[in-house]
């Protein structure tokens, strides 16, 4: 993604939401159990403490990366990567084919840790498959204006239509691991079952292989998956059958997972202090933030604060039945995509606060982040579905919207 000759002064992102809802977002529990208060459900614009200047517009963006100039690497679902440069748009010739299916095409983009001597990046995207399409995981480098030695190393094993791929990338703080969030692709018990790389936080070497150390390191599962496919959360497809999906191989996907019980995520990062958050969205209600720890089960589809769309109830995450409850929830739903650990000197007044957007929320959300404590701070109206937030090499904060003809927007102190 970041190109030599393209780039000669560098040392070298769909999730749909609900329709937004009136109503105050409510708190996840303190340790007691009681209510940890929070402010109103949105700042009026008067009080929203930016400058904003637009600096681009995009069709159908995923993903925003910065290289170590300040341009940016931008990824479009119809399957373009583009790099933005000076308010110029170049677009990067060997991306990988993507089946653009409901929240599917081409979807995150990552820099390596070593980016700056390897010219490596990574890309996540719904690859075609004979039922669908299914999650890939590919890893290239980035040669003028084009990607070279393009590989795909990991594949999630799960084709089909729907949507929720998940699909974002965070490297740990010593670069030698790569995090990727697995969405349950709208098929509910996959989240629980060990065996499915589905609804899942994975813990990958930089080569796509089943980390050293992962909390079920050297396992295997059984070799035959049954997968859902239409998705199950439809009216039209509560009875339908699934098929079977044979793996090729070991069934790697214990020995790769982090932490399960993950519904569909589009946000992880690492906070300066080793944390790894995550943001997720729940169903009718219950979108949550997250302390992702390893070996633990966060609870899709057990355990919600919200509810299946067919109106069927979900229990409520309580103390001591075995599931890791949420730092801060949201119901009415905001649809959180995009995730932030602010770390620059513009804003010092956030720094290790997470910034998010919301997409069906249509707004910019700030969450007070204390060690292993979170808060809610601040909503910012937006007016707009926010697709990915990103941090700048300068301290700026810089975001994308959703949809066609989307604006890329640069945040400043006013």
């Amino acid at each position: 993604m970041r190109a030599q000759s393209l780039i000669p002064a560098i040392l070298l992102i769909a999730a749909c939401g609900s329709a937004p809802s009136a109503g105050t977002a409510q708190n996840a529990l303190a340790p007691g159990g009681s209510p940890i208060p929070g402010p109103p459900a949105l700042t009026p614009e008067a009080e929203i403490p930016f400058k904003r200047e637009r600096m681009g517009e995009f069709d159908n963006p995923f993903s925003i990366a910065f290289l170590p100039d300040g341009s940016l690497l931008v990824t479009e679902k119809p399957g373009h990567l583009i790099w933005w440069h000076g308010g110029t748009r170049t677009e990067i010739g060997g991306v990988p084919a993507v089946k653009q299916i409901t929240q599917g095409g081409l979807l995150d983009v990552a820099l390596a840790p070593d980016f700056a001597r390897s010219k490596t990046l990574y890309l996540t995207y719904s690859e075609p498959r004979p039922g669908g399409a299914s999650l890939a995981l590919a890893k290239a480098t980035l040669a003028g204006t084009s990607l070279t030695n393009v590989s795909v190393i990991w594949r999630q094993g799960a084709d089909g239509q729907g949507g929720q791929f998940g699909a974002v990338i965070a490297f740990s703080p010593d670069g030698k691991t790569l995090f990727l969030s697995s969405g349950e692709r709208m098929r509910f018990t996959p989240s629980q079952d060990p065996n499915q790389k589905l609804g899942k936080i994975l813990r990958l070497t930089l080569d796509g292989k089943p980390a050293p150390g992962n909390p079920q390191a050297g396992k295997t599962g059984t070799p035959t998956i049954t997968v859902t496919d239409p998705p199950r959360d439809t009216e039209a497809a509560k009875s339908a059958p699934g098929h079977p999906e044979t793996v090729q191989g070991p069934n790697t996907a214990p020995a790769e997972t982090w932490a399960s019980g993950i519904r569909n995520s589009y946000g992880l990062a690492f906070a300066p202090d080793g944390r790894l958050w995550e943001i997720e969205f729940g169903p009718r209600g219950g979108d949550e933030l997250n302390l992702i720890l390893p070996g633990k089960n966060y609870g899709w589809p057990n355990v919600s604060e919200g509810e299946n769309y067919n109106g069927v109830p979900i229990p409520k995450p309580k103390a001591g039945d075995g599931f890791e409850q949420a730092k801060v929830f949201w119901v009415p739903s905001i649809a959180p995509s995009g995730l932030i650990i602010y770390t620059g000197a513009l804003f010092p007044q956030w720094k290790g606060d997470a910034f998010l957007g919301g997409l069906s929320g249509m707004s910019l959300i700030h969450v007070k982040i204390s060690g292993d404590k979170a808060e809610k701070a601040d909503r910012w109206s937006w007016g707009k579905r926010i697709r990915d937030v990103a941090q700048a090499p300068d301290g700026s904060i810089w975001l994308i919207e959703d949809g066609a003809k989307s604006a890329l927007i640069r945040l400043t102190p006013k």
